[in-house]
């Protein structure tokens, strides 16, 4: 009922039951494990350091939270000045003391004329 064709005669990997080794007809070695990247380390040397990371771990949390509160009363500050000099300025707007005491002066009163050197303002 099937016809075969070329196709069905090309032999298939799981058809044959010969190894072939393709590696230039070398024989492939026995797995290797894989060196330690670093020696054994004494367990008081890494306790030590444990303590140490952990210790730096802490600070560093202490110091970002110490950050946050410098900023946080920074921005407290910053804004408290600006009402105060806000209100600096309102009270030295409506006192009399600031005030000046002379009318402001024109142009023509500020110059002088001289007859050698011409006019210059003072």
């Amino acid at each position: 009922m099937s016809q075969k064709t070329e196709q069905d005669d090309i032999p298939l990997a799981d058809d044959d039951d010969t190894v072939t080794i393709i590696s230039g007809g070398k024989t492939p070695r026995a797995a290797q494990p894989l060196p330690k990247e670093e020696p054994p380390e004494d367990p008081e040397e890494k306790a030590r350091l444990i303590t140490q990371v952990l210790e730096l771990q802490n600070t560093l949390d202490d110091l970002s939270q110490r950050v946050e509160s410098v900023k946080e009363e920074s921005l407290k500050l910053r804004s408290e000045n600006q009402v105060l000099g806000q209100y600096i300025q309102n009270l030295m707007a409506s006192s009399s003391v600031f005030q000046s005491s002379q009318p402001p002066r024109t142009k023509q009163a500020d110059s002088v004329h001289d007859d050698e050197f011409g006019e210059y303002e003072y």
